[in-house]
């Protein structure tokens, strides 16, 4: 008897020490949000009323959530600060003060129909006909649940109209959600094959259409936890070329000739991202993998199977320095021939070296690294007062670094290799970047690289992220 004593004292006092250790979140508050709902912001919190958790992870949960709720792309700014701590029972009322972005972006559309500004401007001559000019509307807070709507009519070198919407969360536990898009496009002009290492393009005297595309896709996402991510989408396309460019150009554009393709596809992406900042991150990993299957047996156009896997990792040395590692692969599993519009590798999106601007290297596989180090020269918030009529955009924060950047890839093409003297072969590149962040998420990068023979220039890189 005197030993369960014991135990049940020895129990009580240990009970005592834990209770000054933990706190008991009694009340989530939040003030800003005037049109993003409160469990949207909720889910993205690391705690919940209700929750007990412990006094020395209180700080780490608190940066972690401010960090995911700015990743939304909602918000200008998220603080969360402690309203009421009792300290009789450590029972504590967070308060989260959020200060809203510009949700509605109906904007005229200026840009550039070639891959990146530093081609149109020097290889096409910064010509005016290489220009896309219409409207896009875009809300990135549709209903007030982070849904995103987005209309675009483009005119000028590509005819193209396009309608899309997600919704992240349609389930209670918001974990699963939906994705839509649909598309129309044509041109008048068409980089029918690559030939050393550089796109060709041929455009017709009478400048009737050249190449159309439909392209259609649903799909159902799952969101288990903060940084897991997963993606099934379905979709269907139907691409239509002239006669000229089957016959005459390139007959490998669809293969054997054809005018006409069709293919169902369907597609798997898996996403873990624990990035600070999605926009341009300081710290932390983000991998993502993607898998589809192209053709699905009702057309026979295509049959291709393949796998793209990227993976970065940014790590701080100090408040002001810090690097980065960024890996990209693809992988084609049938190993058959691709039609030239579907063989593509480097040059394309994210699929990028320093000093390759220029070029493009098609393929099968693909590998390519990219390292970089960064140094904080500049960090101010900029204050313009009632001179913006816009009030998201009156405070506008500004980063500025000095990057030394590095890269090297590798691209396997068994079937062009004789007209694309980089394919199969060692590239590496490199050189000194200025980048510059404003209002979070918009980064304009200016470089100045080489590659691997030794040609250099400066290139100009802009992300709005919207």
């Amino acid at each position: 008897m005197r030993w369960i004593c014991l135990c049940i004292c020895w129990l009580n006092i240990v009970g005592v020490w834990a209770q000054g250790d933990l706190v008991f979140i009694e009340r989530i508050t939040m003030e800003g949000n005037q049109r993003t709902r409160d469990e949207i912001i909720l889910r993205e919190l690391k705690f919940q009323e209700g929750d007990t958790v412990s006094i020395g992870q209180l700080d780490r949960l608190l940066e972690e959530s401010e960090q995911l709720v700015m990743n939304t792309g909602l918000f200008n700014s998220a603080n969360i600060t402690i309203k009421n701590w009792r300290g009789a029972d450590n029972h504590v009322h967070f308060h989260l003060v959020l200060a809203e972005t510009w949700y509605i972006y109906p904007v005229p559309i200026f840009e550039l129909a070639d891959r990146n500004f530093n081609v149109w401007w020097v290889e096409q001559n910064h010509s005016l006909q290489r220009i896309n000019f219409g409207i896009e509307f875009t809300h990135l807070n549709f209903s007030g649940q982070k849904d995103r709507l987005k209309l675009t009519a483009k005119y000028g070198y590509t005819r193209s109209y396009s309608m899309n919407y997600t919704l992240p969360f349609i389930n209670k536990s918001q974990t699963i959600g939906i994705d839509a898009n649909v598309s129309f496009a044509r041109n008048r002009e068409i980089n029918y094959a690559s030939i050393d290492n550089k796109q060709s393009f041929y455009k017709d005297e009478e400048s009737k259409f050249l190449y159309q595309r439909f392209q259609a896709q649903t799909a159902l996402t799952y969101r288990p936890g903060f940084h897991l991510f997963h993606d099934l989408e379905f979709g269907f396309r139907q691409n239509w070329i002239d006669p000229i460019v089957a016959e005459e150009l390139n007959p490998d554009f669809f293969l054997n000739g054809r005018k006409l393709q069709r293919a169902l596809t369907l597609t798997y992406r898996f996403a873990y991202d624990r990035r600070d900042v999605r926009a341009y991150p300081l710290k932390g990993s983000h991998f993502t993998a993607e898998l589809q299957k192209t053709g699905l047996g009702f057309y026979g156009d295509q049959d291709a199977l393949t796998l793209n896997a990227y993976y970065n990792l940014y790590h701080p040395f100090s408040e002001k320095w810090s690097s980065g590692l960024r890996l990209g692969s693809k992988l084609s599993f049938i190993r058959k021939r691709q039609p030239f519009n579907d063989y593509k590798a480097l040059g394309y999106n994210q699929n990028n070296l320093y000093g390759y601007e220029y070029y493009i290297v098609n393929g099968m596989d693909m590998g390519i690294g990219r390292a970089f180090l960064r140094y904080r020269i500049l960090q101010k918030n900029w204050e313009f007062g009632k001179i913006v009529p816009i009030k998201a955009f009156r405070k506008m924060p500004i980063k500025v670094y000095l990057s030394l950047n590095q890269g090297a890839g590798y691209v396997n093409d068994p079937y062009t290799k004789d007209l694309n003297p980089f394919a199969n072969r060692f590239l590496w590149g490199g050189g000194l970047g200025l980048d510059i962040v404003l209002y979070y998420d918009k980064v304009l990068q200016i470089q100045y690289s080489y590659n691997h023979l030794w040609e250099k220039g400066v290139f100009l890189h802009f992300s709005a992220n919207i």
